[in-house]
Formats: structure tokens, sequence, C-alpha cells
């Protein structure tokens, strides 16, 4: 285990979240440091919805707010990358695979606990190439610990250990699990395991949403929604997908675990084919809008397929100086 585990109560949240899951994730991540790089993670679907890979860098194209864009640097398939430089580095290997698991122990998973458990665990060990997995498991306390491959075991025995008890602290957890990962240069996947509801946290809904457009984490939402009362699983549902949508990932909603196999080919295959697109803005104002970013393939026969990717990001914001007096 590399971090031990802290445990953060939801109420009173209110100031680590924001400053873990708000203000400190960095609004242009970069392949390496020191650069100010837009990286964007790239899914790229065919009309049968499997991942289409062995892309050149010349077959995309990057525009924000309607400008073109000069990429600068580009990596897939875990071979070396074209162009200026595959990765930011040196070496042109695909950059690292960080996971992060949200996962709900709140006494609302009473009835998809063993799903959930069964369906992560199965899932992560499809991961052997992570380099590290950040575990967030809450109820209505949020708890966390990044751990190895080497301590799998580990990680698979503290999901086993919990009990489904509590409220539910969606908002907080993703938003700690942001602020947590914004050291982390590579790709970052979060996968969340959830019924969709929150009844704790001090983070709004709204204010995850701007978390998420400021970070460069992909989600995957798994929403075990079927036990739900009909009055609130249309809304858990909606919210998910927005949560995946708006990050470039995807929201599934199984019942069962041949359904949670299906799902599982389909995510990991995407995982590992997504491409890493990189530039540097010609945009140069630090004046912390929000812009947006469309990815195109340049290729007419790759018209019908389909791009998932986040949709833009914060330029980067430095107040202008006070006025002599």
């Amino acid at each position: 285990m590399r971090l031990p585990p802290f445990v953060v109560p939801a109420l009173g949240l209110t100031g680590l979240v924001f400053t873990a899951g708000l203000a400190a994730i960095p609004l242009q991540p970069a392949f390496r440091s020191g650069v100010d790089v837009v990286n964007l993670g790239v899914a790229v679907i065919d009309k049968a919805g499997a991942a289409v890979t062995g892309l050149k860098q010349d077959d995309f194209a990057v525009y924000e707010e309607g400008k073109k864009q000069e990429l600068r640097y580009f990596a897939a398939d875990g071979a070396k990358g074209d162009g200026a430089d595959a990765t930011g580095s040196d070496g042109g290997d695909r950059p690292p695979l960080h996971i992060g698991l949200v996962f709900d122990t709140s006494g609302s998973m009473a009835a998809d606990m063993e799903l959930a458990r069964s369906a992560a665990i199965k899932f992560l060990n499809r991961l052997p190439r992570a380099e590290d997995m950040t575990i967030i498991d809450f109820d209505t306390e949020v708890r966390t610990a990044t751990y190895t491959q080497n301590d799998f075991t580990r990680l698979v025995a503290r999901l086993r250990s919990r009990k489904p008890d509590g409220w539910t602290a969606l908002w907080d957890a993703v938003g700690i699990y942001l602020g947590g990962s914004q050291d982390q240069a590579g790709q970052k996947v979060l996968i969340i395991f959830t019924d969709g509801g929150d009844t704790r946290s001090s983070l709004s809904y709204v204010d995850l949403l701007n978390a998420l457009r400021a970070s460069d984490v992909s989600v995957y939402a798994i929403g075990f929604l079927e036990h739900q009362p009909s009055s609130v699983r249309t809304q858990q549902r909606l919210q998910l997908s927005q949560l995946a949508d708006l990050t470039g990932g995807q929201a599934f909603f199984p019942v069962s675990m041949k359904e949670v196999e299906s799902m599982y080919d389909r995510v990991v295959a995407e995982i590992d084919s997504r491409y890493l697109l990189g530039y540097i803005s010609s945009d140069r104002r630090t004046d912390g809008a929000w812009r947006s970013v469309e990815v195109k393939l340049t290729r007419p026969d790759l018209r019908q397929v389909k791009i998932r990717t986040r949709k833009g990001y914060f330029a980067p914001f430095v107040a202008p100086p006070k006025p002599r007096p």
C-alpha cells in the first residue's frame, strides 16, 4: 500500500472537498510538468460499439472554440506514437494508467452489494497494466487508500470487508478522488460503482460537474438501479450518465453478472485503446474561462464512428495586477 487510508466524515466536509475536489484541480493537465498542455483521452467507437484501433496522429484534428490546434503529443495502443513526441518524454511509450474506484457501501446498496463487490473485483483484475489503483469507499464517511498491483489481495480484502450501512456521500467521494489525482501524470480513469443516489454530501452536484470539467479524468459509471424506488431511478440514471458523458466516458446499468461480464469487455477494450492527444492552446489568455474542445477524424472512411472525449476545459486564471494608487 503506497498511501495510508484516511477517514473523512461527510458532514463538515465542505472545506476539504472544495479544496481537494475543485480549487486544487489543475486547469491544464499535462503529459509532463512545466508545459501548459491540454491533454485529451479519446475513445473512437465504431457502429458495432467496438473500439477503433490503429489510428495515427494525422487521423485526428482538434478544435478549440472552433479554431484548429496543433497537436504536440500523441500516444495510442501501447505503441510509440507519431509526431513530435508521443508522450512528452524521451521514451515513446504510452503514459501510465491510474485507476480510481469509487465504491458505494451505503445502506441503500444492501440488495446490490454482492453483485457490485464481485463486479468491482473482477473488473480491477482485468487491468493488470494499471500503475496503481485508488479505492474510495463511502457511506456517511469517505475513506481512501491507494494500492499497487502487488497489493491486490489487500485491495480485495478491503472491498470484501465493507458492509452496507449509513447515508450516501457520493458527490463528496468523487470530489475527493479528483483532488487526490491532480498530481498523477498519464491516463486517469475513474470507475463509479453505486446506486446513484446522494443523501449526505457537502459538495453539490453542480460543483461536482465543475470539478469534473476542470479535470482530465475519464469517468465510467456502473449504476445498480434495479432495487431503487421508481420515483428516483430516472434522475439517478440521468445524473450518472451526465458524469460519464461530460468526461468522455460511459454509463452502464447492469442487473446481472452476465451483463457485467459483457460490460467488462467493452470498457477494458476501450480503456486499452484510448488515444491520448495533447496540444498547447493558441489562446494564451489567462482569464479562467471555459473553452469548448472538439475532436474530429480527418479520414473520410471514419465519418460514421463515434468519438468520446471531454467537452472542454477551464483556461488558467491569473489575476490582473492591481492598479497603483
